[in-house]
C-alpha cells in the first residue's frame, strides 16, 4: 500500500495537469484548423495521443514529468468526448459512417497505444 502523498505534492501535480492541459488544448485547436473535418481531427487526435502516450508510458516513471506530459498535454490533446458527440452525430447522418467511425477509433487507438508502448520500451531498452 502506497502513502498519502502531501498537500504540497498533490497542488504541485495539479498545477502540472493544469499546465499541460492547457498546451495540449491549444495544440488540438490547431490541429483542428489544419485539418477543418471535425470527426477526422478527432479521430488523428487520439489516435496520435494513445501513440504518444503509449511511448511516454514506456519511457517514463510515474512522476511530475509524466504528469505534465501524459494527464496534462496529452489529457488535454485528445477528445474522447468529442468522440462521442461525434459519433452520435454521425449516426443521425449516416449509421453505417458512425460505426465505421467507431471502430477505427478504437481498433486504431488501441493499436496506436499498443505500438508506443513497443516502441517506448524498445527505446528504453537500448
Amino acid at each position: 500500500m502506497t502513502s498519502p502523498m502531501s498537500i504540497a505534492t498533490v497542488l504541485r501535480r495539479a498545477a502540472l495537469v493544469a499546465l499541460g492541459g492547457m498546451l495540449g488544448t491549444a495544440a488540438r485547436m490547431g490541429l483542428g484548423m489544419l485539418i477543418p473535418d471535425a470527426a477526422l481531427s478527432v479521430l488523428a487526435a487520439n489516435i496520435v495521443g494513445a501513440l504518444a502516450l503509449g511511448i511516454l508510458t514506456a519511457q517514463l516513471p510515474a512522476g511530475d514529468l509524466r504528469v505534465l506530459l501524459g494527464t496534462g498535454v496529452l489529457g488535454g490533446f485528445t477528445t474522447y468526448s468529442s468522440f462521442m458527440v461525434d459519433s452520435v452525430q454521425l449516426r443521425d447522418a449516416s449509421p453505417l459512417l458512425a460505426v465505421g467511425y467507431i471502430v477505427v477509433s478504437l481498433v486504431g487507438g488501441i493499436a496506436a497505444a499498443a505500438l508506443g508502448l513497443v516502441l517506448g520500451r524498445k527505446r528504453a531498452a537500448s
